[in-house]
């Protein structure tokens, strides 16, 4: 599975709800919520998972590039 952000209409930047866990490849879920106002992801914004398996919490930051992929 790709481990970044999704883009969506008139590149909306918006963080995949699900990635693989880094350390034990388990399923690890987005826990930070959009923003209420405004644009709700921003790139640069730090966004939190936790694994359901090991429960390891993982924070990437958006990227602030084009290719649409973390750093």
């Amino acid at each position: 599975m790709e481990q970044g952000p999704t883009e969506h209409d008139d590149s909306e930047l918006v963080p995949y709800p699900q990635i693989d866990c880094i350390d034990c490849g388990g399923r690890a879920f987005l826990l930070t919520h959009p923003r209420e106002e405004g644009p709700a992801w921003l790139p640069g914004d730090i966004v939190a998972y936790r694994c359901e398996d090991c429960l390891d919490r993982w924070d990437l930051v958006l990227p602030e590039d084009d290719d649409g992929h973390y750093e």
